[in-house]
């Protein structure tokens, strides 16, 4: 297995894979509340069973160039991931997305952790638009698309249901030529 670290603090960015979901779920339940109060997926994974679950979906993805997801580590502990939620390599087309504990948030890693893989998917699947909704409230996740240097495209007025509430989405993006002059000149 590789990890890539994230900087000088010992952070790293692996694969979460299915024979994880144990560690995976255990992060869950430190992060449930904190985590889902702008994403499902502390929903959907309750169980072992679901969690295992949630990382196979991923794997077949992965399998099928469809999606991934990747673990962040520090300390030797699960505290976050970023995922693409989507991938079409024919459109040349992708969704970011992330997550964190509350022990993680605030130190720059979901920033650190989404340059690595949108370098990948640019670079080495030739992906073209990388697109990141959040919804409106989101601002810990909105302040990561505009420090990616995303533009804003718009809003999606009230089109996701989350727990008893419809969100508006905010839709970001930064296209792959972008992408590239803003890493030249980081």
């Amino acid at each position: 297995m590789f990890a890539i670290s994230l900087g000088d603090d010992g952070a790293e960015l692996r694969p979460l894979e299915p024979w994880r979901a144990e560690e995976f779920l255990s992060h869950m339940d430190r992060g449930r509340e904190f985590i889902g109060r702008f994403i499902s997926l502390p929903d959907l994974v309750t169980d072992l069973e679901s969690a295992r679950s949630v990382l196979q979906a991923y794997a077949d993805k992965a399998a099928a160039d469809t999606g991934r997801i990747y673990g962040i580590w520090t300390g030797g502990g699960l505290v976050g991931g970023v995922l693409f939620r989507t991938m079409d390599v024919r459109q040349g087309t992708a969704e970011a997305g992330c997550w964190l504990e509350p022990s993680a948030a605030g130190k720059g890693l979901v920033t650190r952790a989404i340059r690595v893989i949108i370098d990948w998917a640019v670079e080495e699947r030739g992906i073209h638009r990388v697109e990141w909704q959040a919804a409106a409230g989101n601002t810990a996740s909105i302040a990561v698309a505009r420090r990616l240097g995303m533009s804003k495209d718009g809003v999606l007025r009230e089109s996701y249901p989350h727990r008893g509430v419809r969100h508006d989405v905010e839709v970001w993006s930064v296209l792959a030529p972008e992408w590239r002059a803003g890493r030249r000149a980081d």
